[in-house]
């Protein structure tokens, strides 16, 4: 989408939430209306006027430049031309950036915005089938260009693929963009698209004979949305059944697990599966509870939810820890370096919390939101709001950078609906009860059952633990105010005993109402003041925000020894453009009960951020007596390849240790050899566990290939039994003279006998980056009899490899 070189102005308010649209009477507890809210802090304002200003236009502009809207006009017969890309969910990444744009049309005018949608919708309806069917892949006849679209599309005609098609995620999607654009304009150009797909899967697999189910969940929510708008029922009835088929047809072999579909819903009490498609399952089970009162469905999801923050929660707040399916691991499966963690499973959670407190009124659901929240979602995008993160792992050996776009950009786009939703999860209230759930510098205006009221919060959260809420009622009456008082500030990192606080800190909170200090009663993690109010009345809640040091329990390996640092909601992280060269995993806290300096970082891109500096050593650097640390949610942003980590080892050999990376290496390598090796050096030294300082190190064992400059050359390994290789990565060698960094690598698979490359995950690629593994992940793993390392050196130079990492399933 291009843009005038004007800024466009924003009032920067609260933007309605995904699941702040929810008519009244569908959830217990309700949120504030988006338009009832204004935010004026230092923290998310920025981020909301980034993401309208650079974010939804960029975000636009790149699938014009992807072809993503020009399938809609082709679909439509605007233009003459063949489908563009191949995934059949492309047209998902149009409708969310279309729902944060309409999103931000809430808030405020914008006549080329408002234009810009039109058009899109204009196209969107052109591309719809007579009978309500939109889906640009079959319309455009996609697998006739390219069979190879099948792994995400149709095989032969429309539905027959539910499992990988994406048909119905995309529907989903799209019932929530027009939703919003109804809400935001009241027009129904969008939504009457919607209705008549709608209305078509209710005819197909609702009152017909179509038996399927959606491979990728999304579509509940977006029926359960779409029968708040319209209140027809069939929606609901259709999201429900949609959700009860899941685990009657499953079968040996056939990814249900991955899918969610292994067994019934209800009887689901396990996180499992492809992470996006879990949470927003969970989500689409919360709304199908609140409507229909479920006890059933309420307890499915409140074990999976106990399950997850128990055992498979990072304390980034981050879900779904495995590379291999985008899943969730085993309980306690929780690795820093591998930790998948992507933005869109971040988004579904912060969703999911936010319905399970909907449901039930507790405060720790906002607890993990907000940890989540502030964390591991917020990170998934630059602070100059146009480049990303599709993983979020809590450790980097400097191989590891945000990226401009993605061929699979489900991240980016729903980022941009998720930023402009962000503040929806502020307040809620139910009757004459008002919530506090989030703090930040904001005003809004709150309607009760008995009256409506304005609230005022300053406060410079969350780098400061003051917050004064001033409560103006429009006549004088008694509510309850029940404020959050956070986790974090009662001695518990996160609910489910995952993390536990090391530092013997006792932080104090207080509360008081026109200047005097009061006791309220708890609830539910609440602190409930009621009480007569009238305009002007303060409340002011103080709470210590000292630097924290916290452990995990031991049957999460990758942090045995370890201790990472938070202070407030606030996750923190080393990395290296603050602690000079060398990784930072090099680093180990010489105690884990100092108080540290926390202060304000005045330049550069991260300026007004709070940075820690606290008492540590480098195992090889004696000299070094400190670390800086950063939010985790800002790290990368100022070089694109740093070291990072989150955990910290407690001793100089653990240190040691933790800059060997956690990846375990193959038990079983069979025969390793080299197309050519250089006398003195050896072929079997690129995997003996030696992990080198830098790409200059000279003191452990290498390979190479000199003299041989110019020449390529094969490192192979024939395996005693075959191996399922689910990553690779190198460790290259740069003597400064004739052994350089190469031009180019790869990795090739032995496949029933015959050799063929190893192509790239869609977030990885070949790199080639000094003093640090060079890591990346197959498109798809599979079983091979022997792999080769394929090295193209620069025309004057030779290769060297001082180690490689290799790790399988």
């Amino acid at each position: 989408m291009q843009r005038s070189g004007k800024t466009i102005s924003v009032m920067f308010v609260l933007l309605v939430s995904v699941s702040a649209v929810m008519a009244a009477g569908s959830y217990p507890y309700q949120p504030v209306d988006f338009t009832k809210v204004h935010f004026n802090d230092s923290f998310w304002k920025p981020r909301l006027e980034t993401n309208k200003n650079v974010t939804i236009p960029y975000a636009f502009e790149k699938c014009e430049q992807t072809g993503r809207i020009d399938n809609f006009k082709a679909a439509a017969g605007v233009i003459n031309q063949e489908f563009q890309g191949r995934q059949g969910f492309d047209d998902s990444d149009v409708f969310k950036i279309m729902e944060g744009a309409a999103y931000c049309l809430m808030v405020e005018k914008d006549p080329e915005l408002e234009e810009y949608l039109e058009n899109l919708i204009g196209w969107v309806a052109g591309a719809q089938h007579d009978n309500g069917y939109l889906y640009t892949a079959w319309t455009l006849k996609a697998r006739d260009r390219d069979a190879k679209t099948g792994n995400c599309c149709y095989i032969n005609k429309p539905w027959d693929n539910l499992k990988s098609s994406h048909e119905l995620y995309n529907a989903g999607h799209m019932y929530e963009a027009a939703a919003a654009h109804y809400t935001a304009t009241g027009r129904r150009t969008f939504l009457e698209v919607a209705i008549k797909n709608a209305d078509l899967v209710c005819d197909l697999f609702l009152d017909g004979e179509h038996q399927g189910y959606p491979g990728h969940q999304e579509i509940e929510m977006g029926l359960a949305r779409l029968y708040r708008v319209t209140g027809n029922e069939r929606y609901l009835k259709m999201a429900e059944e949609f959700l009860e088929r899941r685990g009657e047809q499953s079968s040996p072999g056939s990814h249900s697990e991955y899918r969610q579909a292994h067994k019934p819903v209800t009887e689901q009490k396990e996180a499992v599966g492809h992470a996006v498609r879990a949470n927003y399952m969970y989500s689409g089970m919360a709304d199908i509870a609140a409507m229909t009162g479920s006890k059933e469905y309420i307890g499915a999801i409140d074990a999976i939810w106990n399950n997850i923050v128990g055992k498979k929660y990072y304390i980034t707040g981050g879900v779904g820890a495995r590379h291999a399916g985008e899943a969730y691991g085993d309980n306690y499966e929780l690795p820093n370096e591998s930790a998948y963690c992507e933005t869109c499973a971040q988004v579904a959670f912060v969703m999911l919390n936010h319905r399970m407190f909907l449901l039930h009124g507790d405060s720790k659901y906002i607890d993990v939101l907000e940890r989540t929240l502030y964390n591991s979602t917020v990170s998934g995008v630059s602070l100059d709001g146009d480049e990303f993160f599709y993983p979020n792992p809590l450790e980097s050996q400097g191989s590891y950078s945000r990226s401009p776009w993605f061929g699979c950009a489900c991240c980016p786009t729903n980022i941009t609906r998720f930023m402009a939703s962000v503040p929806g999860y502020v307040y809620a209230v139910r009757n004459d009860d008002l919530y506090v759930n989030l703090f930040g510098k904001s005003d809004a205006n709150v309607s009760l059952d008995s009256v409506d009221v304005e609230l005022k919060q300053k406060t410079e959260y969350p780098w400061n633990g003051e917050v004064e809420i001033e409560v103006s009622p429009e006549q004088q009456r008694e509510f309850r105010l029940m404020v959050r008082i956070p986790g974090w500030c009662r001695n518990k990192p996160a609910p489910g005993g995952l993390y536990s606080y090391i530092d013997n800190i006792k932080p104090s909170w207080n509360i008081s109402v026109n200047g005097r200090v009061i006791e309220p009663e708890m609830q539910k993690g609440y602190a409930v003041i009621k009480r007569k109010w009238q305009r002007g009345d303060s409340v002011e809640l103080f709470m210590d925000m000292p630097v924290r040091y916290v452990d995990c329990i031991d049957k999460v390996e990758a942090n045995i020894g370890k201790a990472a640092v938070e202070r407030g909601p606030i996750v923190y992280c080393a990395e290296e453009p603050d602690n000079g060269k060398g990784k930072v995993q090099n680093f180990y806290l010489t105690q884990t009960s100092a108080a540290g300096k926390v202060l304000e970082i005045k330049n550069g891109m991260l300026a007004g951020n709070k940075k820690i500096v606290l008492p540590a050593r480098k195992y090889n650097s004696p000299d070094i007596r400190q670390v800086v640390l950063t939010p985790y949610n800002v790290w990368n942003n100022r070089n694109p390849r740093t070291s990072m980590t989150v955990w910290f080892a407690q001793t100089k050999q653990g240190a040691r240790k933790a800059a060997m990376s956690e990846n375990a290496f193959i038990s079983n390598m069979g025969i390793i050899e080299a197309s050519y090796t250089y006398r003195g050096d050896e072929a079997e030294a690129v995997s003996d566990g030696k992990i080198p300082e830098s790409s200059s190190d000279r003191s452990i064992p290498r390979w190479t290939s000199w003299p041989r400059r110019g020449k390529s050359q094969t490192i192979t390994y024939s395996f005693d039994e075959t191996q399922k290789v689910s990553s690779a990565g190198l460790y290259f060698y740069n003597g400064g003279g004739g052994v350089q960094l190469p031009a180019s690598w790869h990795i090739e698979r032995k496949i029933s006998g015959s050799w063929e490359k190893m192509e790239p995950y869609l977030t990885d690629s070949y790199s080639v980056i000094e003093d640090s593994f060079n890591t990346v992940h197959p498109a798809e793993v599979k079983e091979c009899e022997a792999m080769r390392i394929v090295v193209n050196p620069k025309k004057t130079s030779c290769a060297g490899i001082l180690e490689a990492k290799i790790e399988t399933e």
